[in-house]
Order: C-alpha cells, then structure tokens, then sequence
C-alpha cells in the first residue's frame, strides 16, 4: 500500500519527467521554426497543462512549483550578472544605471496609470502589475545576442540593463506587496525597506561573490575542482542570506554573478577544465530553469480569464512596447551627457526589451498568494510575454541589419 509520501514522490518524478521532454522536444521545434524557444515553451505548457491534455496539474502553492519559481529566477539572474563585463559596462554605466532604476519606476508608473484607467482597479494593484511587467529579460536576450553580433557597447547595454532590472523590478514587486499586504502606506518606512532590500542584497552578493571566487581560485581555492557545484551552491546560500537579513535574495545572486563573471578583474583565476566544466553546468542548469519557469507558468494559463480580459491585455502589451519603453529610454539616455548615443542605437535599445522568466516567476508567485485581481495579472503578463517575444525577439537581427548596427 502506498503511502502519501511516496505518491507525492511518484507525482514529482513524473512532473520532471513530463517537464524535460516536453522542454527538449520544444527546444527542437523552435530551431525548426526560428521562434524564440520560450515562446514555444509556453505554448507546450498550455497544451500539457490542465486546460488541454491534463498531463500536468500543479497547484500554485505547491512546494515543487514555488522551488522551481524561486530558485529558477535566482539562477537565471545569477546566470545574468555573469553576462555582464565591467570594463564595457564602465563606459556606459551612467545610462544603464538609469534605465535599471529610474527606468524601472518610470514604467511601472506610466503603464500603471494606463492599467488603472482600463481595468478600472486600484492604483496600487495596477502599480503592482506594472512593476511585474516593467523588466526586461536576460534569460531571453543572452541566446538571442549568441546568435546575433551587436557592437559591443549597444548589446552591453541592452543585456546589463535586462539584468539590473530584474533586479530592481523584483525588490520593487515586494515592496508593493509589503504595502498590499500591511494595509498602509509610509513613506518613511516603505523606503527604508526598499533601501535595506537594495543595500541588504547588493552586501551579501559582493561578500558571497569573492568568498566563492576564492574557494575556486587557481592558487589558493581548496574546491576548484567542484567549481560547477560551488556555483549552485553560491546562489543557493545567496539568497538565503540576503532573505534572512530581509535584503534581496534576487539582488544577491544578481551581484553575486556580476563578481563571479568577473573574476579576472579581483585577480581570481579558474584553471581551465574546470571553468569549462562550471560553463556547461551553468548553461545547462540555467537553460533547464528557463524551460521549466516558462512550461509551468503556460500550464497555468487561465483562459477563462484570458478570454475575458485578451485585448485589454493586448493593449497594454501594446502601451508598454510603444508607450512606456520609448519614454524610459529617451529620457535616461537624454540624462547621460557622457556617453553619446546615436538615434539608430537609442531606437534599438527601444525595440529590445522583451519580458520574460522573473515576471512569469513574479506573476506565478503573486497568483499564489491569491491577491486581488490575480486573474488580470496572469492574463496581462502572459499576453506580454508572448507580443514582445513573439514580436520583438523574433524581429531582433533584422531591425539591427536596418539600423546598421550588426558588428
């Protein structure tokens, strides 16, 4: 007779089963069809999930389901500061820091206001919705500059901003919540938690960055062997940490990648074989994240939401690609007088910013706490992501061609 315990296990091993061959068999699918692989992600997750074939059901509180959300988006934003080379960064850090922080704000209010008057809900729901959706991915744009050469200062900027962003939009989504859930608001004091999940998280990144830089060095690193298990590890102890402190778990791992990728510059040095094998591992891992996130979050779609609310949904995806972006970047751009960017390069930074893994993860954990309006939240960030992917991500080597921008 089998025990509860042993059905739940039985239930997670055919979930994981499920999950990487319908991941494998989609990532083929979109090489085939050229679409970018976590649009045709989401499409499997709808077609497995309970409103089509029913092979997977998992409740929003279940403990695999929040695993996956929480650990996948620490990961890939981990997998995102790692991305990031300082010696470009420093020559436009002025406009990237702009478009992750006041970018960030001048979204989420822009296209909250727009919310607020379509849906007509509460401001602070409509804010909440508006920070999930104003972060752009990294998870999505790093396989996409893989395949397609941008000069460097111009992909720099697009892939350092995705992952400041993340960041700032997740520590941005709490702090609403914290708002939501406590019933007020204080300036005062929703600021000093704002600043003490920023600074709280941002600390714990760059100690745990060069504590596990070292235990991997060259010269001195006692672990250098276990470089791709110290990366998982790393991550995992990051976030825990930052939490703990009530800093920011995603700050953490962000700034903690940001050390990690570049080691060479605190004069940390991996030998070879294992930094290839820490690559693989990582590449593996974070790709393994990206397809689960966008699988669950398809097999979660609610349609009778979706029919309901599908073109309002669309005309905020719409507002935030040709409203709210070209706003933003204009505006940080226009505040950095040191760096000189040309219109064409202004226009591309505009046209690259497709939402992606931490809102999915973002809206998924917000669906699970059951706050109000939930079924509008899921139904405009999933319209979201599938416009500016489907749109934008596909589109991304040509409009570069056009702008003269490919290296």
């Amino acid at each position: 007779m089998e025990t509860a315990a042993m059905m739940a296990t039985e239930k997670i091993f055919t979930v994981c089963v499920i999950l990487l061959i319908t991941g494998i068999v989609s990532g083929k699918i979109s090489k085939f069809i050229k679409l970018p692989d976590v649009v045709v992600f989401l499409m499997a997750g709808i077609l497995i999930g309970p409103s089509c074939f029913g092979f997977i059901d998992l409740d929003n509180n279940a403990i695999s389901y929040q695993l996956i959300l929480t650990f996948g988006s620490a990961f890939i934003l981990y997998d995102g500061g790692r991305e990031i080379k300082l010696s470009v960064l420093n020559d436009i850090k002025i406009t990237v820091g702009l478009l992750a922080t006041l970018g960030v704000f001048i979204s989420t209010f822009s296209i909250g206001a727009i919310i607020m008057y379509i849906f007509h809900i509460d401001f602070i729901y409509a804010l909440l919705l508006g920070a999930i959706i104003a972060s752009t991915d990294p998870a999505t744009l790093v396989p996409v500059f893989q395949e397609v050469k941008i000069k460097k200062r111009v992909k720099q900027a697009v892939i350092s901003e995705s992952a400041f962003n993340d960041a700032a939009g997740a520590i941005l989504v709490f702090s609403i919540l914290t708002i939501i859930q406590s019933g007020e608001f204080s300036l005062s004091s929703n600021v000093k938690d704002l600043f003490i999940m920023l600074f709280g998280g941002t600390f714990v990144g760059i100690v745990m960055g060069f504590i596990f830089s070292f235990s991997i060095d060259e010269k001195y690193g006692f672990f250098k062997e276990y470089a791709p298990l110290i990366s998982i590890l790393a991550v995992v102890i990051s976030f825990t940490a930052a939490e703990a402190i009530h800093g920011s778990g995603y700050m953490a791992t962000f700034i903690l990648g940001l050390i990690c990728g570049n080691k060479k510059k605190f004069k940390f040095f991996v030998p070879e074989e294992n930094f290839l094998n820490q690559s693989h591992v990582r590449e593996t891992l974070s790709l393994l994240m990206r397809m689960s996130i966008f699988i669950l979050l398809g097999t979660h779609v609610d349609f009778i939401a979706l029919s309901k609310y599908w073109k309002l949904a669309l005309i905020i995806s719409l507002a935030l690609m040709f409203i709210a972006r070209p706003i933003v970047v204009f505006v940080c751009t226009s505040l950095d007088l040191k760096t000189k960017w040309s219109l064409k390069e202004i226009l591309f930074i505009i046209w690259v910013r497709e939402t992606g893994v931490i809102p999915a993860a973002l809206s998924g954990m917000v669906v699970s706490m059951h706050i109000p309006h939930s079924d509008i939240i899921s139904s405009v960030v999933f319209m979201t992501i599938l416009i500016t992917l489907v749109i934008q991500a596909s589109t991304t080597k040509y409009v570069a061609e056009k702008l003269d921008l490919l290296e």
